[in-house]
């Protein structure tokens, strides 16, 4: 194989490897991400439970690009590139950051939820994003709360696999949107959905 041909199959499967991960370059046990473009995502799966709420309170969300908000499967997708973060692969800490967002529309109330972080460096892991209400900035607020269940985390030298975490409204996020919104209704502990990542770990090392 001459270095053009091996040029280019290594490049065919760097791109099909972007459709389904995010890439990191591996330093010792921590995984810094990098490399990363709009086919990066963290997805998450809605739950019935917050569909029917909104429904319910005739809020309307939609993707902030270049957020993403669709179906798949029967089941509702909302998913953000990844812009940049670090992974400690051996405590299992993390800090990863979003593009995009969500905006949660009900009459001539607007609130948007965007610059999502991931912040798994803590004693209580958490989702934070600015919000914004009505086009006046209300700041970082904690969103959500994430809870890894046994055997979430798991992967090997080459990739980083963390499923099913639990996605549940804060009471800080609950309290913002009721205040917001004018309700009651959304309470501390709802459930937003499930998230998945995967992280391909490269080789090179600094």
């Amino acid at each position: 194989m001459n270095p053009s041909e091996r040029f280019f199959i290594t490049a065919a499967l760097a791109v099909l490897a972007a459709l389904y991960v995010f890439t990191v370059t591996q330093i010792g046990a921590v995984a810094v991400i990098g490399a990363l473009t709009f086919l990066n995502y963290l997805s998450v799966r809605l739950g019935g439970a917050v569909q029917v709420a909104l429904t319910a309170l005739k809020v309307s969300p939609a993707a902030i690009s270049p957020g993403r908000l669709g179906t798949r499967h029967k089941s509702v997708i909302a998913s953000f590139p990844i812009t940049t973060g670090a992974v400690d692969l051996g405590e299992v800490k993390a800090e990863i950051d979003h593009a995009g967002g969500l905006s949660l529309t009900a009459g001539t109330t607007r609130v948007e939820l965007t610059s999502f972080i991931i912040d798994l460096t803590g004693g209580k892991p958490e989702l934070s994003g600015l919000v914004t209400i009505n086009d006046s900035l209300v700041g970082r607020v904690p969103l959500f709360d994430l809870t890894l269940g046994r055997g979430a985390v798991g992967g090997n030298d080459d990739v980083l696999k963390v499923d099913n975490v639990s996605v549940t409204l804060t009471q800080t996020a609950a309290d913002a949107l009721n205040k917001a919104f004018g309700i009651t209704a959304l309470t501390p502990g709802l459930t937003i959905g499930t998230a998945s990542v995967r992280a391909f770990l490269d080789d090179e090392r600094h």
